[in-house]
């Protein structure tokens, strides 16, 4: 299933489309029909070029992460648990023996803030990994970092097994609900953090979204019509939120209920 799952992401962003596109285009060519596949390959091309420029994967990232905007800690209510969703980092494997921070790794770091300004006594670090490629869970290696942050262990819970967002909330709202929490900041990517929201809600938790991450700022750069991998990444990320939170919204009330 995650491999299925792998595969569709790749296939709905632009880079996935593109090549399908280009490979219709090639069968429609080898079938005589050359005005057709040309006509293909062009739309590809300027598809592809679109989503891979600043201009267009800024918009598109910001039309997610406007409704998540950054929190000053003042503003961030009380609550009886911080809950930090993986993808932090790479966990250690045969041949590094430290885990490896990744780009979204600040929310590890912003949780420990919160934890030291008193905005939750207890925070739960949820996120399995491939334990044939890895050497732990990726919650083992966060809270590794968490400790190093300052943070007691006494007050770090660990979710080791789940693989995907969904998983995130079902796995944690079990640990959580065996504690008497329901009340939790939710800390994520604010490119995430709608889906997450949805996702956590349904397991009947009162969810406060506390995003970091942020990716868009206020410049798209100084060619911001010339396309880059960066760029290319980010569209693709930005797809698979909006696919994967229409597919989430339009689910029947019968299966996206607790």
């Amino acid at each position: 299933m995650l491999l299925l799952n792998s595969f569709i992401t790749f296939l709905i962003a632009p880079l996935g489309t593109a090549l399908l596109a280009w490979t219709v285009a090639a069968v429609l060519s080898l079938r005589g029909r050359k005005r057709s596949a040309q006509v293909l390959a062009v739309l590809a091309f300027v598809w592809l070029w679109c989503w891979s420029t600043p201009l267009a994967s800024h918009w598109i990232r910001g039309q997610l992460e406007a409704s998540y905007p950054p929190l000053p800690l003042a503003a961030v209510p009380a609550a009886q648990a911080v809950v930090v969703l993986g993808g932090t980092m790479d966990p250690s494997d045969a041949l590094r023996p430290w885990p490896n921070l990744g780009q979204a790794a600040d929310r590890v770091w912003h949780a420990s803030r919160l934890f030291a300004s008193g905005k939750a006594p207890v925070v739960m670090l949820s996120g399995g990994s491939d334990l044939t490629q890895a050497s732990e869970p990726e919650a083992l290696s966060m809270r590794q970092f968490m400790l190093d942050l300052g943070v007691p262990a006494a007050a770090l819970l660990t979710e080791e097994l789940s693989r995907n967002t969904r998983q995130n909330a079902e796995m944690s709202a079990k640990l959580l609900s065996e504690r008497g929490i329901h009340k939790i900041l939710l800390v994520t990517s604010a490119l995430h953090m709608r889906r997450a929201v949805k996702l956590f809600e349904q397991q009947g938790l009162e969810v406060h979204a506390v995003a970091t991450d942020h990716e868009v700022g206020t410049s798209n750069g100084r060619w911001p019509w010339l396309p880059d991998a960066n760029s290319l990444d980010g569209s693709a990320r930005a797809f698979k939120e909006i696919v994967a939170h229409w597919t989430l919204a339009n689910q029947p009330s019968s299966s996206s209920s607790r």
